[in-house]
């Protein structure tokens, strides 16, 4: 699986606009030059309601520190 820092995450979804789906953010994330590896990972999350959950549904991705680890 791959790894993605929090920040590359956060950068490839600037401007989002939520509620959004995966379709959408990944389209948001392609066109602020994300990686192609991180818009196919973003292209299957279910709707979110806002960055955390965004977060939360790559928890399993993510190689930075995220809040609430521990």
């Amino acid at each position: 699986m791959a790894s993605f820092q929090v920040t590359e995450v956060q950068k490839a979804l600037k401007g989002a606009d939520y509620p959004a789906d995966g379709r959408a953010l990944a389209e948001l994330a392609k066109s602020n030059g994300a990686d192609q590896e991180l818009v196919d990972t973003l292209q299957g999350l279910a709707q979110v309601d806002g960055p955390d959950q965004v977060m939360k549904q790559l928890k399993g991705s993510l190689g930075g520190p995220t809040d609430g680890d521990g």
